[in-house]
């Protein structure tokens, strides 16, 4: 009987300069935004924004305090994606 052929190791997979530049612009955009979600709806600026004053009868539901949350916490969510890619960066590092 003859003996099984090993298979070829995988090649490691080779990463270009603008793989890297992508990665950072996208943890950038993702705290960015993270931060601004986190942080607008808590400011004056809120009640004074263009879609405020785009239907002023949603005026309850604009300035209602759950609605500030869940915008704050999909900035959290933004800022956790980009610690997560910023984690995920050892991935370039060469071996």
């Amino acid at each position: 009987m003859t003996e099984p052929i090993p298979a070829p190791a995988p090649e490691v997979p080779r990463h270009r300069w603008y793989h890297i530049v992508a990665a950072l612009i996208f943890i950038v955009f993702c705290m960015e935004l993270g931060m601004f979600l986190v942080i607008f709806p808590w400011s004056d600026f809120w009640e004074r924004s263009f879609f405020s004053s785009l239907a002023p009868q949603w005026g309850l539901y604009w300035d209602n305090a759950y609605l500030r949350g869940a915008v704050s916490g999909l900035g959290i969510l933004n800022v956790y994606i980009a610690l997560v890619e910023i984690f995920r960066l050892r991935r370039f590092a060469r071996r």
